[in-house]
């Protein structure tokens, strides 16, 4: 009977990928700090760039430890897509700041992120929507695409980040679109069906608590 009870307790919420989420939290206004601060130098635009990417690698390694150990906690599926946001929030926003970025880049893609957000908890009331791939696509595009233009790159370099970004960009207005489509068969289905609205906390979980929208 102990093994049992074992097998279904929750894992504590002091674990390694929450730990690694946590921290990451901890960068994004360090982060800020060093890009805002001295943007024009170089010293200061590599260590906002080093700071960028050893936050990203934190994300990519919760994710594979959650996985492999199956640690799942409420923290973990509250904070991870929140850290998630606010870093990529945060490069966008100070490269706009700085003058690297269009501003209204920036705009069209964080209403995209935090809408398509807002949308999944929304949905949640008939259904799940599944991860696409897509998704998976676009935060690898966009965490390239910020971390180049973070750097301080050469004049013949720059136009391989514009690149990056501008299929970035296309890549997450895209997936947004096709997500606010999912949502609504998601919807529509559910109520043709006249299935009771489920709620948020019966919804199957990634295995490290964490949706790539």
């Amino acid at each position: 009977m102990s093994s049992t009870a074992n097998q279904d307790a929750k894992p504590s919420a002091w674990n390694i990928p929450n730990a690694l989420t946590a921290f990451r939290l901890v960068l994004v206004p360090l982060f800020a700090i060093v890009l805002l601060s001295h943007p024009h130098q170089t010293g200061w635009r590599i260590a906002s760039a080093v700071i960028f990417v050893l936050a990203i690698f934190t994300d990519f390694l919760d994710g594979r430890i959650a996985r492999k150990y199956d640690i799942i906690t409420t923290f973990g599926k509250l904070a991870d897509p929140i850290a998630d946001k606010a870093l990529t929030g945060m490069a966008f926003i100070g490269l706009s700041i700085i003058g690297e970025l269009w501003w209204w880049v920036t705009i069209v893609i964080l209403v995209r992120e935090w809408g398509i957000t807002l949308l999944r908890f929304v949905v949640l009331r008939y259904g799940v929507m599944a991860a696409r791939r897509g998704g998976k696509i676009k935060t690898v595009l966009q965490a390239l695409a910020l971390g180049l233009l973070l750097l301080p790159l050469p004049d013949w370099l720059l136009p391989l980040g514009w690149v990056v970004m501008a299929a970035a960009f296309v890549v997450t207005v895209v997936t947004g679109v096709d997500y606010v489509v999912e949502a609504n068969r998601v919807r529509r289905t559910a109520l043709r069906n006249s299935a009771p609205p489920t709620s948020g906390a019966d919804a199957p979980d990634r295995p490290d608590g964490s949706e790539r929208d």
